[in-house]
C-alpha cells in the first residue's frame, strides 16, 4: 500500500500540527505514523471510529486521516461526527474501494479529498500539504471577514454630533432590510463608508458588496461595467464579460455618484429595480439577480429631475430610504475626534510620534469650514504626520487656509502671512463681521444685538451709521 518511507521523501511542511490517524490495520497505522513523524507531524493513531470521535472531543487536531472501511463505523460516518465536533478539521479518506459515488459522498460529508490504495509517500504528503494550505487560507479569510465586519461596526462611524447619531440610528433600522438606500451628502463626507456599514450589518454580509463610481467611468463603458457584455458585442469585446450586477448577486451593489448616469442607462437601472432582471450588452438571455441597491450622490437629485437630467420615476425608486450625511462644518463636535483618530492611525502606519495639537491649533481646526469634508481632514493630518514627524502641532504647522477665522463675509488671519497685513483693515473687517453676526442672532433687534456685544444701544447705532453697514434692522 505505502512505498518510499525514507528520509528522502520528507517534504517541506507549513508548520507542526496534530494529525489523528484512523485505521484498523496495525501495519498501516505504524507505517503512516512513521512517515508523518518523519515529516514533523505529531500523530495519534487509533483503530476505530468511536474512539476517534471521543479523542477529538478531548484534544485539538488540525487533520484526520481515516480509512473508509472500518468496523463499527465507516470513514464517512466518522467524518460527519468529527465535523460536528470541530468543523475546521481537514479530513482525508484513504480507501481501496473508491467509486465516483463514494468520492462524492465523502466530499459531501466534509472530506477535503480521498486517496486510493495503494499510494506512495509522496502522494499522501502532497495531499496533506494541500489540505493544510487550504485550512490556513480559510482561517485567514475568516479573520479578514471578522476584521472587515469589525471595521464597519456602527461605532466606527466616528462622531458624537446629533447629525452622525441620526445617521447611525437610521442605518441600524434599515440594515437588515432589503430596501433601496439613497445616501446624500457632499464629496468627502463618507458616503461609501456608510454604504459598507449598511452591507456588513445586513444578512447579506457574507456575500459581495460591489462598488462602482458612475461618474468615473465613461458613458460608453459604464453599461458594460454594470451589465456585462457578450463576446463580439462591440469592437474589442473578444470574450464574454460578467458585469457588476451579476457579481453582486445575493449581495449588494453600491452605485456611487448615480446622478452622473446617462438617461439611457437610467432606463436600464429602472428595470432592474422593478423586475430584478437585465440582458448583457449584445445578449438576448435575460439574467435575474437578487441584489440590494445602495446609491449615493452629492448633487441635488430633485433639482436634476426638475431640469430633466434625472428620471423622476427612477428618483422615486431609489429614494425609498434617504440617508443624509451632514457636512463636517455642521459636525463641530466631531472635528477633533476625527483629527485624533487620523493622528493615531497615521502615527502608527507612518511610524511617527506626533503627540497632539496645541489649543490654538485645535481652535483653528474647529473654525475651518472643511470644504473637502472628512477626506480633506484626513489628508491634512497625513501630511502633518509625514512632514512634522513628532512633537505638538502648532498653528504655524497648519496650511495658510486653515489659519484664519471665517465669517459669512471676509476672512480674518490669525497669523501674519509672509507678505504682511494692514492692521487697520483687518481690525475693521473683524469688527464689522461681529456686528453683523450679533444683528443676525438678534433678528435685527438693536437692543438685543447691543447686549450681545456688551455695547450701549446708542454706541451700536453710531457704529452702524459710521460704517454704513447694509443691514435691515428693527428699532
Amino acid at each position: 500500500m505505502l512505498t518510499c518511507v525514507s528520509k528522502f521523501c520528507i517534504l517541506n511542511v507549513m508548520k507542526s500540527c496534530q494529525i489523528l490517524l484512523i485505521d484498523d490495520e496495525d501495519d498501516i497505522r505504524e507505517t503512516l505514523t512513521t512517515l508523518l513523524n518523519m515529516n514533523g507531524y505529531t500523530v495519534t493513531a487509533l483503530p476505530d471510529g468511536p474512539s476517534a470521535i471521543e479523542e477529538v472531543k478531548k484534544e485539538k487536531y488540525q487533520m484526520v486521516i481515516t480509512d473508509l472501511m472500518l468496523p463499527e463505523m465507516n470513514g464517512i460516518d466518522i467524518i460527519k461526527n468529527i465535523k460536528e465536533v470541530d468543523p475546521d478539521i481537514q479530513c482525508i479518506v484513504i480507501t481501496g474501494y473508491a467509486t465516483v459515488s463514494t468520492a462524492v459522498e465523502a466530499m459531501k460529508a466534509g472530506a477535503f479529498d480521498y486517496l486510493m490504495k495503494p499510494f506512495n509517500s509522496s502522494e499522501i504528503m502532497m495531499l496533506i500539504k494541500r489540505a493544510l494550505e487550504f485550512q490556513e487560507l480559510h482561517a485567514e479569510n475568516q479573520q479578514l471577514k471578522k476584521n472587515l465586519e469589525s471595521k464597519y461596526r456602527f461605532e466606527n462611524l466616528i462622531g458624537n454630533s446629533e447629525g452622525i447619531k441620526k445617521v447611525c440610528s437610521l442605518i441600524e433600522k434599515v440594515a437588515e432590510t432589503d430596501s433601496t438606500i439613497l445616501i446624500l451628502g457632499e464629496s468627502g463626507t463618507g458616503k461609501e463608508l456608510v454604504a459598507r456599514t449598511i452591507h456588513y450589518n445586513s444578512h447579506r454580509k457574507n456575500r459581495p458588496l460591489i462598488p462602482i463610481n458612475c461618474g468615473a467611468i465613461p458613458e460608453s463603458l459604464l453599461e458594460s461595467e454594470l451589465f456585462g457584455h457578450e463576446k463580439g458585442a462591440f469592437t474589442g469585446a473578444s470574450s464574454t464579460r460578467i458585469g457588476r450586477f451579476e457579481l453582486a448577486d445575493s449581495g449588494s451593489i453600491f452605485l456611487d455618484e448615480i446622478g452622473e448616469m446617462s438617461p439611457a442607462l437610467q432606463v436600464k437601472l429602472l428595470r432592474i429595480l422593478q423586475q430584478r432582471e437585465f440582458e448583457r450588452v449584445g445578449g438576448t438571455k435575460t439574467i435575474k439577480v437578487d441584489v440590494r441597491i445602495i446609491a449615493a450622490t452629492n448633487i441635488d437629485l430633485e433639482k436634476a429631475v426638475q431640469i430633466g437630467k434625472f428620471r423622476e420615476d427612477l428618483y422615486y425608486r431609489i429614494n425609498v430610504i434617504p440617508i443624509v450625511i451632514p457636512p463636517l462644518r455642521e459636525r463641530i463636535e466631531d472635528i477633533l475626534l476625527l483629527a485624533e483618530y487620523f493622528l493615531e492611525y497615521f502615527n502608527r502606519t507612518k511610524k511617527k510620534s506626533i503627540k497632539g495639537f496645541s489649543q490654538e491649533a485645535m481652535n483653528l481646526l474647529i473654525n475651518y469650514r472643511w470644504p473637502g469634508n472628512i477626506r480633506e481632514l484626513e489628508n491634512l493630518i497625513e501630511r502633518l504626520v509625514i512632514l512634522k514627524g513628532d512633537g505638538i502641532v502648532y498653528p504655524e504647522d497648519l496650511p495658510d487656509k486653515v489659519r484664519i477665522i471665517r465669517f459669512e463675509e471676509g476672512i480674518i488671519p490669525l497669523t501674519i502671512p509672509d507678505g504682511g497685513i494692514n492692521l487697520k483693515d483687518v481690525v475693521e473687517e473683524f469688527e464689522n463681521n461681529l456686528i453683523v453676526q450679533a444683528l443676525q442672532k438678534a433678528q435685527g433687534v438693536k437692543n438685543r444685538a447691543a447686549q450681545l456685544l456688551s455695547l450701549n444701544r446708542t454706541t451700536l447705532v453710531e457704529k452702524l451709521k459710521k460704517k454704513k453697514l447694509d443691514y435691515h434692522i428693527n428699532a
